[in-house]
């Protein structure tokens, strides 16, 4: 008898995925602020030359806040506009990964560094990794999630444990525009392989 799921043992992969380095960080839309933070330390810690900013729906109340508004933000927190990259047309996580993945080809991209908020990032890397599929595209997407946000701070738009379970809703949901579990499993087994071992997160000294 299986105790656990593809889903479940999926999970545990995208949660516990070692970083590696990668051409773009890839900045999704949503939570407010609160990811921001964690692509600047991955770009300062060069973990990618690039921060490409996607999204451009405008709803405050849900935490979506165009894509000009984070880039004033990272610019604030350091980040120079040489190395922001904006993908302001997405209205959603579909969208998001259609449009990078379009990108992605276009410059000759081969990893992708995937930020996104815990709850959020299971949903938006199968979503990469179906968009990635339609596109017949061979791409490595290396999950980024903020793991350092806390789950049950109070947002205007929910804590982030209560959206888990939206998320398994949306999973459910849009799931024609998801991978399935298993093949999840198998991009991160065959990507895993080819990876470099973990770096130390520990910041150089300049």
């Amino acid at each position: 008898m299986n105790i656990l799921s593809d889903r479940d043992k999926l999970f545990f992969l995208i949660f516990n995925e070692p970083l590696s380095k990668a051409d773009v960080i890839v900045l999704l839309e949503g939570d407010g602020y609160a990811r921001l933070p964690h692509a600047v330390r991955l770009h300062q810690e060069q973990w990618a030359p690039k921060i490409v900013v996607s999204g451009g729906a405008r709803n405050r109340l849900y935490g979506s806040f165009p894509a000009h508004k984070l880039v004033a933000k990272l610019i604030k927190m350091g980040i120079s506009p040489a190395d922001i990259i904006i993908e302001a047309a997405s209205q959603n996580t579909r969208d998001q990964a259609v449009n990078i993945i379009i990108m992605a080809k276009e410059n000759g991209w081969e990893k992708l560094l995937l930020v996104a908020s815990p709850h959020h990032q299971p949903r938006a890397f199968l979503t990469f990794l179906k968009a990635m599929q339609d596109a017949r595209a061979k791409l490595h997407i290396i999950n980024a999630p903020a793991r350092e946000l806390p789950w049950f701070e109070k947002n205007p738009w929910g804590r982030r444990f209560d959206l888990l379970e939206a998320e398994m809703e949306r999973i459910e949901r849009y799931k024609n525009d998801l991978a399935l579990f298993s093949e999840g499993i198998v991009h991160q087994r065959k990507k895993t392989m080819k990876l470099p071992p973990r770096k130390s997160l520990k910041r150089k000294r300049r």
